[in-house]
């Protein structure tokens, strides 16, 4: 019983530290690609410009309690904001639930938060901010020594793979289709993915986001024309990489190669 509320209790406190980071990432998804400063002005309504006061600052709760509409003229607030909030919480409350107070849980929770963040703004702007790629290449780099994760080897060849690679993608597909290909930001991303991942999750996340992204959003592309917003399909590869990487790849040697199957 003691064990369960001690664990219970770092769960809590993770939600709530991630509850907290997922209301400084909406600032970031909404000022980052326009180069704005995270730090000023203070959080303002998008309507009149009342900077917000702090208790309805407040993660999930303010919005709750503001009913989604700004104190001072009533304008309605996006709903990403708790959506995004709640969202973080529950990735950092999850890994703290499974793994309990280990160092890992802030090594996949600023990782998993930082993909969130990159698949937002891609899907809004078509831009992946180099504070989340190069920023989090940098990041996944250092916490590389906590044990859990890549060692600081691993590391550093995942990133250069995972950006080497999808640079050598983007230089083929413009000679061949003689137009972008792929975005720098996507080339930026990937190493930021291999820091954290090292060079199998590098290569795991493409190819799961390849498949994804193809299936998905492929024949709506080919119809409309329209930019494919590949982070999102990254961002959802390096996420399944991070969690079931592992597994995927055991049961694709036993499973379809069958090497070491009885």
């Amino acid at each position: 019983m003691t064990d369960f509320l001690n664990q219970y209790g770092v769960a809590l406190a993770a939600g709530l530290l991630g509850a907290a980071l997922g209301s400084f990432l909406n600032v970031c998804i909404y000022r980052w690609p326009n180069d704005e400063s995270v730090v000023r002005p203070p959080s303002r309504c998008p309507g009149c410009g009342t900077p917000v006061r702090w208790r309805d600052n407040v993660p999930v709760v303010g919005y709750l309690l503001l009913r989604g509409r700004c104190r001072a003229c009533g304008v309605g607030l996006s709903v990403q904001y708790p959506l995004v909030e709640a969202t973080v919480a529950l990735i950092w409350a999850g890994l703290a639930a499974s793994l309990g107070p280990h160092p890992e849980v802030v090594r996949g929770g600023l990782f998993l938060t930082i993909l969130l963040g990159i698949a937002l703004t891609d899907a809004r702007t078509y831009i992946i901010p180099d504070q989340f790629s190069l920023g989090g290449m940098v990041l996944g780099v250092a916490l590389s020594p906590l044990p859990g994760g890549v060692d600081v080897v691993q590391s550093l060849a995942g990133a250069a793979l995972g950006f080497g690679l999808l640079w050598l993608v983007a230089v083929l597909g413009r000679l061949v289709f003689r137009k972008d290909a792929m975005g720098g930001g996507d080339v930026k991303m990937m190493g930021m993915v291999g820091a954290f991942l090292g060079p199998a999750g590098v290569v795991l996340t493409l190819f799961l986001g390849a498949l994804v992204g193809s299936v998905i959003f492929g024949p709506i592309s080919l119809k409309t024309k329209k930019l494919v917003p590949f982070g999102i399909f990254l961002g959802l590869g390096a996420a399944v990489s991070y969690g079931w990487g592992a597994d995927l790849v055991e049961w694709y040697v036993v499973r379809v190669l069958g090497l070491g199957a009885p």
